[in-house]
């Protein structure tokens, strides 16, 4: 499979698909990558060559977010619908994913990659919901996603405290399903993607489809609540001092309007 887009790259080994983001060194997102993320995945569903995909990335670190310094337009609302419109057309992708986080799944990022089946990351991973460090609220599904696979608890230490997890924590508590040394992390994100597409494509198809049955709904309701309250917080003078003070690498002043 070949094909052409700006910011990512398409190939194939034998049944596995791959996604690469090509925005090194950080890979920050906005409503174009997304969409061809989500274009590439929906050409992999209609190729019955691929059993199962790899999304991976370019650079130091796996998609650290969107950047509001120097990507405005991400942060206006009417960009936000847009963006949101994109990613639920990736929950709703049909065959089964693998990401490899090799550096820092941040935000949105992490958001991108709980959107997969599994993922594989090193001690150098870093995984982070940082939003309310920037005076926003999460996105991305990830008030979905990431109860679902660490608990109710831990999700809510990442999001009121933005704190970043490192790779081997993430993997005990079961954001990551495999870590491996950081030279490794794309061979054996591809080897688990292979294991995969060695068992039959309809089966595998089929469970994952009773395995996932309403989540892709649950993720689009979740978004949907995510976004009422991103767009009011995001005309605060807190979001403003937010993107600042986390640029500037210090604890914002807060003045709750």
């Amino acid at each position: 499979m070949s094909a052409t887009y700006k910011d990512i790259g398409i190939s194939n080994e034998g049944h596995v698909g791959v996604v690469e983001i090509q925005r090194p060194p950080h890979n920050f997102f906005d409503n174009a990558l997304i969409n061809q993320i989500a274009d590439a995945f929906e050409a992999f569903d209609r190729d019955d060559n691929i059993h199962a995909y790899v999304l991976c990335s370019q650079g130091k670190s796996f998609c650290a977010g969107a950047d509001f310094q120097n990507r405005p337009q991400t942060g206006s609302a009417e960009s936000g619908k847009h963006l949101y419109k994109e990613a639920t057309r990736l929950f709703r992708a049909k065959k089964p994913s693998v990401a490899a986080v090799q550096g820092a799944a941040i935000g949105g990022g992490l958001g991108l990659a709980l959107m997969t089946d599994f993922r594989v990351t090193c001690a150098e991973g870093r995984f982070a919901a940082n939003f309310t460090r920037l005076g926003f609220h999460p996105g991305f599904s990830l008030t979905f996603t990431l109860p679902r696979l660490v608990g109710q608890q831990k999700a809510n230490l990442m999001f009121y405290t933005g704190r970043r997890i490192g790779g081997e924590e993430a993997h005990a508590w079961g954001m990551a399903d495999v870590l491996v040394p950081l030279a490794d992390v794309r061979k054996a994100a591809m080897g688990l993607a292979k294991e995969i597409a060695e068992s039959a494509p309809l089966a595998v198809a089929s469970t994952r489809e009773t395995m996932r049955r309403g989540f892709a709904d649950a993720a689009e309701i979740a978004t949907e609540r995510e976004l009422v309250e991103q767009d009011w917080l995001r005309k605060t003078e807190d979001f403003k001092e937010g993107i600042k003070s986390y640029a500037e690498k210090r604890v914002g002043n807060w003045k709750r309007r």
